[in-house]
């Protein structure tokens, strides 16, 4: 047998040399097996913790909402950058001192519940949602292992209280709460956000029909009424009246959609500030006084029960079930038409009421809109309430404004409906053309009791109580309406609640303006009727307004008139 140099057969060490072979690719096979091992689990214990926490890359881009602009490109509403701070409670070391440090940055963090969080088991925890640039660079300082940033979204209101009732407001997640930011996510905005469409891209800009500089200016007057009138609230809505868009819409008090709400000083939700949510001219009824004289009238009118030229007895009062109807502003004699509108009959207008069958009255409310929920984009619309039998009393009052409790908004497009030809179009809040509103409108009453009724607005207006909304070449006209105010379900006879109705020029209609005041306790010259609050309410807003809507003011024998074909 052969032997190699070391004196073992050389067969015996091939084999030798083969079995240590299998012995090192046994121990590789086992270590790749470990280390495979171990990063599956690590892995695994990724995914599930990511599953379970639902932490997203710090690198990921948040989804985005599109811009809100005006009818002429200004900025409303916009998306900013910002981040927010989180917590990994397993990678702090020492909790108290963490709370402790953030507090120097975040004077009003919640000590108790901060730490509370950095103790907790769980991998993920938010501390404080849409951080300051400068309180990110503090906080980074700090130097606080375990925690870090989150990119986010924040929507922000350049105008801040002036349009927050058309606008809405949005969640500290930028979803939409209120307004047409509600609006936009049930269009669809919240399925994009869903699906990840809108992360990171740029959506078109969304239009909407209202002014900035009319809204400002709305909101200024209706904030300087509420306070110099000592009211418990106001409104307005600037309407257009041949296509339906709402040019501008406020009431008071109202919020910043910055901030739509607010901590007291002992850390509860400020209660009176959230007060300020409520929109009073889509989302809240009321009794509408003597404007809802007018839609009797045209009722009379497009019935063919009276002419302009009908005379009524309002001699005496009415005797109805028990009730009386008298006159505030009686004159103890028969009343042409006209004068039931200019000295604003009550005893008239329910006689003319009572020319109508009871379900041919409903009917003729229900075709005007003022007694079904409003049609329009803004989710915050509250629902008419009318009486559940029609009685020939409640035909009486209703007919001059008690019974029947509507929106100011349907309110003001019904009277847009008196003026403009007979046509009811439903309010928007987006751009319309003429064309566009054409389509979408409904005949409601005949042209020619359109016509009348303009006759009657310019009447009140130069004749009546809507003088004191008179604006100098803008020939308004309207109807005031002053009720007694509802509380608890009874009558207060020492507070009102008064609405002026306007349409200006009364001649060739382009706009309604409707104004609303809540118990005022004064008004111009100490009166605390509608024609003293409301009416100069509706000339303040048009005689700044009315330039910047288009309308081209008419003096002398350039101004038309209304009253000239009667």
């Amino acid at each position: 047998m052969r032997k190699n140099v070391l004196g073992f057969p050389r067969g015996e060490m091939r084999s030798h040399q083969r079995m240590s072979r299998q012995r090192i690719g046994i121990i590789l096979c086992g270590f790749l097996g470990a280390y495979g091992l171990i990063g599956a689990r690590l892995v695994q214990y990724g995914m599930a913790r990511t599953a379970a926490t639902g932490i997203v890359s710090r690198t990921s881009t948040p989804a985005s909402r599109p811009n809100i602009v005006d009818r002429n490109g200004e900025l409303l509403a916009t998306d900013l950058n910002v981040v927010s701070l989180y917590a990994e409670p397993q990678r702090i070391i020492d909790p108290d001192e963490a709370v402790e440090k953030l507090a120097t940055v975040i004077p009003d963090i919640d000590w108790l519940e901060t730490h509370k969080k950095l103790v907790s088991n769980s991998a993920f925890q938010w501390l404080r949602r849409l951080l300051t640039p400068r309180q990110q660079a503090a906080i980074l300082q700090l130097g606080i292992p375990g925690i870090g940033f989150r990119p986010e979204k924040r929507r922000f209101y350049p105008a801040g209280t002036v349009a927050s009732h058309i606008l809405g407001h949005v969640n500290v997640d930028n979803q939409g709460l209120a307004g047409m930011e509600r609006y936009l996510d049930q269009q669809g905005l919240t399925d994009l956000r869903d699906t990840g469409l809108a992360s990171g891209a740029e959506l078109a800009p969304i239009r909407l029909s209202i002014d900035l500089r009319v809204q400002s200016i709305v909101h200024e007057v209706i904030a300087h009424a509420m306070t110099a009138y000592q009211a418990e609230a106001a409104g307005a809505v600037v309407l257009n009246a041949n296509t339906g868009e709402v040019m501008a819409m406020a009431s008071v008090p109202d919020y910043d959609s910055n901030n739509p709400s607010r901590r007291l000083a002992d850390g509860s939700e400020d209660k009176e500030y959230e007060k300020g949510w409520f929109n009073r001219i889509s989302n809240a009824t009321y009794e509408m006084g003597s404007t809802f004289k007018s839609f009797t009238l045209a009722m009379g009118l497009d019935e063919r029960k009276i002419t302009l030229n009908s005379v009524i007895d309002a001699t005496r009062p009415l005797r109805m079930a028990g009730f009386t109807i008298h006159d505030d502003h009686g004159q103890g004699r028969p009343l042409t038409v006209p004068e039931i509108f200019q000295y604003s009959s009550n005893i008239g207008t329910a006689k003319i009421a009572g020319m109508v069958a009871l379900d041919a009255h409903k009917a003729f409310l229900t075709r005007l809109g003022l007694l079904t929920k409003m049609d329009t984009e803004l989710p915050e619309v509250a629902t008419p309430t009318q009486p559940r039998v029609w009685k020939p009393i409640n035909q009486a009052t209703i007919s001059f404004g008690h019974g029947v409790a509507t929106t100011p908004l349907q309110t003001a497009v019904a009277g847009a409906a008196l003026i403009n030809g007979g046509k009811l179009i439903s309010p928007t809040f987006l751009p319309r053309t003429p064309e566009r509103a054409l389509s979408v409108a409904h005949q409601v009453i005949n042209p020619s009791t359109s016509s009348a009724m303009r006759f009657l607005f310019e009447w009140n207006g130069t004749k009546g109580s809507g003088r004191s909304a008179q604006v100098d070449g803008f020939n308004v006209g309207g109807k005031t309406g002053t009720a007694d105010k509802v509380i608890n379900g009874r009558y207060a006879a020492h507070l009102n609640f008064n609405a002026f109705l306007a349409g200006f020029p009364i001649d060739r209609p382009q706009y309604v303006v409707l104004t609303i005041i809540d118990a005022p306790l004064t008004g111009e010259k100490g009166g605390r009727l509608a024609a003293y609050t409301a009416a100069p309410m509706a000339k303040a807003i048009i005689e700044r307004t009315g330039a910047l809507l288009g309308v081209q003011p008419r003096f002398g024998s350039g101004r038309e008139s209304a009253l000239v074909n009667y």
